[in-house]
């Protein structure tokens, strides 16, 4: 099944102020759904990624990461493989402290931005260990923004384990594409929706082409 949702391009936009919009003129309706602010919300913030996208694709130049841009979302992907050590896996790669620092200073340089990072694992081993080892590698990744100087009120992260995988888990290539850290950068007013978005319980579902193959590191 190829691109069941865009679950990300649904969430950076989810809302651009601590209250919900409403319907102009039926306040007596109620708020507007996270779909429907996306919808609302798109026009506003088109220019701001169209400036962004460049930077980010100059940034992780022959890093190994890949940028996304589905829609509204402009989302980096550092795969797992490579980015940290096999014998310590909550541990950055040297090599990989370039690349997150060049996006760490693109983010921090501008007030108006944020970032939301999200660690992600496959489905092998208890549920509970993917957690744990996802939010590690995500506290690993934000840590170097936070060194780059970006303040805590403009960063978020969170891990997914296993809940949101890029393809199915039955076969290596898929659970390798799987294991990831994605970094989300976003106007710092959409931040908090951001993160409520990921914060409704779901079930896994795929944010990607199923027959996407990991790209070599």
């Amino acid at each position: 099944m190829k691109k069941i949702i865009f679950l990300l391009s649904l969430a950076v936009l989810a809302g651009c102020s601590g209250a919900p919009r409403e319907s102009v003129g039926a306040s007596d309706k109620k708020p507007l759904t996270p779909k429907q602010e996306v919808e609302a919300l798109a026009g506003e913030t088109k220019a701001w990624l169209d400036r962004y996208e460049p930077k980010l694709k100059a940034a992780i130049e022959g890093s190994g990461f890949t940028l996304e841009r589905r829609r509204n979302v402009l989302a980096v992907h550092m795969p797992v493989k490579g980015g940290f050590n096999p014998d310590r896996p909550q541990m950055l790669m040297p090599a990989k402290l370039g690349p997150l620092t060049k996006l760490a200073k693109i983010a921090e340089q501008d007030a108006d931005a944020a970032v939301l990072v999200l660690g992600h694992a496959d489905s092998s081993g208890a549920a509970e260990q993917n957690l744990k080892l996802s939010e590690q590698r995500a506290m690993a990744v934000a840590s170097i923004f936070r060194l780059s100087g970006l303040q805590r009120d403009r960063m978020l992260l969170k891990g997914m384990g296993s809940n949101m995988p890029r393809a199915a888990n039955d076969s290596a290539a898929g659970r390798e594409l799987n294991r990831r850290v994605e970094i989300i950068l976003t106007p710092k007013n959409t931040l908090v929706a951001l993160m409520n978005f990921y914060n409704q319980p779901a079930q896994p579902t795929l944010v990607a082409d199923q027959t996407s193959k990991p790209k070599a590191n």
